[in-house]
């Protein structure tokens, strides 16, 4: 398993516990119960804090990722101009009879 899966793996987890623990501090609050709703609200604020980090790690890796494959991206453009061009060129051609097909 790689890191991005499991960081989504990790966030699944945590989403769920906050699930979870909203539907305990509901349930205490409908009771008023004050040692009770005061537990569970702190529960639900760290399982929040930890949700929160674990999305903003998985946005840091999904960002890199993106960054990278640009750059390679970029890099084969400019090692293989005609090749690209010829790619692109086709693409443009199959789009524009489908277009055409479709009218």
């Amino acid at each position: 398993m790689n890191s991005v899966d499991q960081h989504k793996e990790n966030l699944m987890r945590e989403l769920t516990q906050v699930l979870k623990d909203a539907e305990d501090l509901i349930k205490n609050s409908e009771q008023q119960a004050d040692e009770g709703f005061q537990s569970a609200k702190n529960k639900l604020q760290e399982t929040l804090k930890t949700a929160k980090k674990e999305i903003q790690h998985i946005e840091e890796v999904a960002i890199k990722k993106t960054k990278e494959a640009a750059q390679a991206t970029d890099a084969y453009v400019h090692e293989n101009p005609w090749k690209t061009a010829g790619i692109a060129a086709g693409v443009g051609l199959l789009i524009g009879l489908l277009i055409a097909r479709n009218k």
